[in-house]
């Protein structure tokens, strides 16, 4: 059995991948062997920037997507699309999402349909689409970035800590789906990573209470990891490359924190 992690002649498709965790998956599979379908938000010269600089970088293919993922035909779409522009579809990341904080009785709807569609239903939407040609090929690999929130809670995210438990059930059914078809489906489930989405609540924190950026992390944000520190976005991105790997072939239907211990409080 080959236990190395090199993905050549692969072709991964990662959403949400032009900030954050998903940029930093896209980098490990692509500086890896795999060709890569990014897909994310930014302006068109940001973008340029990162497929420019991912393609440099590890000399492989990189195309961006622009498909909007709170439409489930768009989402359907991006692998359809992915498929036409490399060929195929190997790997499947579904990193995508939104967060909306409010408290329950004045959680908007149109925010709470919003994080639905983008966090949930996207990533039935992207399996559904790409199911076909993995169970063609005998081989596939679908990783789902859930979060600790797939398994506590946290007050005033509502909206997304129910659309991260969904995560975590539908990474459950896709591995009794695919366990005997070469297709294995899991979710990692970081703790608090300072993203660009991390860093704004960070902020508002702090200038709710008239902190530094650093005083409202140390006392709001990283309190319960034991570690003291925010997961690093590489450290999920090679969590992703080894569940891509042949090492993983029997690693299905798991949950992997990458949280810096925060579970065990």
């Amino acid at each position: 059995m080959d236990v190395t992690v090199p993905l050549e002649g692969k072709v991964a498709l990662v959403t949400g991948s032009t900030s954050g965790i998903g940029l930093a998956i896209a980098r490990a599979l692509s500086s890896n062997g795999a060709d890569v379908a990014i897909n994310g938000l930014g302006s068109p010269e940001q973008i340029d920037e990162v497929v420019k600089r991912l393609a440099s970088d590890s000399e492989r293919r990189v195309v961006h997507f622009s498909h909007d993922l709170s439409a489930i035909a768009e989402a359907g779409g991006l692998v359809e699309a992915a498929t036409a522009e490399f060929g195929r579809v190997d790997i499947l990341v579904n990193n995508a999402g939104v967060q909306h904080i409010a408290s329950v009785d004045e959680f908007p709807d149109e925010q709470w349909h919003r994080l639905i569609a983008i966090n949930l239903t996207a990533a039935f939407a992207t399996t559904r689409a790409v199911w076909p040609q993995m169970k063609d090929r005998g081989w596939g690999r679908i990783i789902n970035t859930a979060s600790t929130l797939a398994f506590t809670a946290e007050t005033r995210k509502s909206g997304y800590v129910a659309t991260k438990h969904g995560i975590l059930g539908l990474t459950r059914e896709i591995a009794l789906e695919g366990a005997q078809l070469g297709i294995t489906c899991n979710a990692v489930c970081p703790a608090w990573v300072l993203t660009p989405l991390v860093a704004k609540q960070v902020e508002e924190k702090a200038a709710e209470l008239q902190y530094s950026f650093e005083e409202a992390a140390r006392n709001y944000f990283v309190t319960d990891i034991p570690t003291r520190r925010f997961v690093e976005t590489d450290e999920i991105a090679a969590s992703v490359l080894f569940l891509c790997s042949e090492a993983a072939r029997s690693i299905t239907g798991i949950a992997l924190p990458v949280d810096g211990g925060s579970l065990i409080v």
